[in-house]
């Protein structure tokens, strides 16, 4: 192996000798690559095609030794580190140009132990790795609703889907972490055991360090969930929206329901005379008994003159891979996002407005509903500040051709710029795309001054700066 360049932390470059470059070959059980390798161009490729980064290096990880080994390699000679999971990150996180990136996507196993409820996840599994093991015991954790999303980068970030309202976020099912700190060591984070730590690592992102093992807490949930979309012509919008805002006011826990807008896809069930032109959908999930979800879905299932209505029981692994089609790899992808304490009429307005612009046939808005066991925690409990009963907002910009990009990006931001009177401050950071730097703080709301804290405590090199960035003290003198 040749000795190579690489990038530094300070975007520099510094000269990694053969001998060094060997010496990380041999303590591995995974492998390493670099530019012209077999496997590199498809170790780089993540789910945001507008994410076209080469790594100077790829670690790809056997286990958690490989990450010390990775982690020691870049701190002592100052590499630019990205950290890559599922690759989901829509602000590309994943990858960087030049430096080293240490991929955890080879680490998958998913373990559960049904007397227990409890499950061991290692970082690279997808959500739908951990459905397939859990769900064959009828258990679940709360997590999104795209399958091929890591679970890695969606616990770090908070994490919430179908069945958060009754059971919390992904995080609140977090148990303990297994982490690779910016020095090399491991470290266990739990209520108990670094619980500085396991309080940052709770919708804090991937700050401070890499994490190789979660164990999380499971609940029974399926085999089959009431389930399904109701389509609305978009003419009907603003009223759909404002009965909707009114059902979910009774709604039980077991059920949520979420609004999408887009052109309507040519799905099987709807008419052909509507695919391609602008509908609202209502897509909802109720996780408990199937006949007292008939009950709990009859009021938003009476809203308006829909379409089509195809909500029935489903097994729950496929509801949770129902949006997987519309989410596929291999587009470019532009978000932005707001959390809404309430869902006022100015709001509405301002949202709907924005369909009739829509740039492309794959651009959408979604509106999450959150709220339940995920708003009983305080505040403060974890670094996921957003604990009301809120809505999320993800203007999401999808399309195919590179000279669509400036027209689908200036619709994003001209939304979120419109939007930005009636929404609360936060953010879910998951959502964020990697141009929104200056609004991290602003992101965590209360809680960023202990983050930094806990940031400075554990990674004081900012070693661990591909993410949305808390940058400690030292970093902020070096800029």
């Amino acid at each position: 192996m040749d000795s190579m360049s690489l990038t530094t932390l300070e975007r520099g470059k510094t000269t990694v000798d053969a001998a060094a470059l060997e010496a990380l070959s041999a303590q591995l059980r995974g492998t390493v690559l670099r530019e012209g390798d077999a496997a590199y161009d498809e170790a780089r490729s993540i789910w945001n095609a507008m994410i076209d980064r080469r790594p100077g290096l790829i670690v790809r990880c056997a286990g958690a030794a490989d990450v010390i080994a990775a982690v020691n390699f870049a701190r002592e000679n100052r590499l630019l580190v990205a950290v890559r999971g599922g690759g989901h990150s829509i602000a590309g996180s994943a990858v960087c140009d030049g430096g080293l990136m240490i991929d955890l996507s080879p680490m998958r196993s998913v373990r559960v132990d049904p007397a227990t409820r409890r499950a061991w996840v290692e970082p690279g599994a997808t959500l739908a790795d951990v459905d397939a093991e859990t769900q064959a015991f009828r258990l679940a954790v709360p997590t999104g609703i795209n399958s091929t999303t890591g679970i890695s980068g969606l616990t770090l970030g908070g994490g919430f889907g179908w069945i958060t309202r009754k059971f919390g976020l992904t995080i609140d099912n977090l148990l303990c972490a297994d982490v690779v700190t910016a020095d090399g060591k491991l470290l266990r984070a739990s209520q108990t055991e670094n619980p500085d730590l396991f309080w940052a690592l709770r919708g804090g992102g991937g700050n401070f360090g890499i994490v190789t093992a979660f164990e999380f807490k499971l609940h029974q949930v399926g085999p089959q969930v009431l389930s399904g979309l109701v389509v609305h012509p978009f003419a009907d919008a603003e009223n759909v929206l404002r009965e909707y805002r009114a059902a979910l006011e009774a709604a039980p826990n077991e059920l949520t329901c979420w609004v999408v807008m887009r052109q309507a896809p040519p799905l099987p069930f709807l008419p052909a005379e509507w695919h391609g032109k602008e509908v609202l959908v209502l897509a909802m999930c109720y996780c408990g008994d199937l006949q007292e979800g008939e009950k709990a879905t009859q009021r938003l299932r009476a809203i308006g003159t829909p379409i089509a209505d195809v909500v029935g029981p489903n097994p729950f692994t496929g509801w949770q891979q129902g949006f997987d089609p519309l989410l596929a790899r291999g587009a470019r992808n532009y978000w932005k996002s707001h959390d809404f304490t309430e869902l006022s009429d100015s709001a509405v307005e301002v949202v709907t407005a924005a369909i009739p612009r829509l740039p492309g046939p794959e651009c959408e808005i979604f509106i999450g509903h959150v709220g339940g066991a995920a708003g009983r925690v305080t505040a403060d409990a974890t670094a996921f500040p957003q604990r009301s009963a809120h809505y999320v907002m993800n203007v999401h910009a999808r399309w195919r051709e590179p000279e669509m990009d400036q027209a689908c990006i200036d619709w994003a931001r001209g939304l979120y710029e419109a939007a930005k009177p009636y929404a609360a401050g936060t953010a879910y950071v998951n959502f964020m795309p990697g141009d929104e730097v200056d609004r991290v703080e602003a992101a965590y709301g209360g809680n960023y001054r202990r983050l930094l804290e806990i940031k400075q405590r554990y990674d004081p090199l900012n070693l661990f700066r591909m993410n949305q960035n808390l940058r400690p003290a030292e970093s902020r003198r070096a800029a």
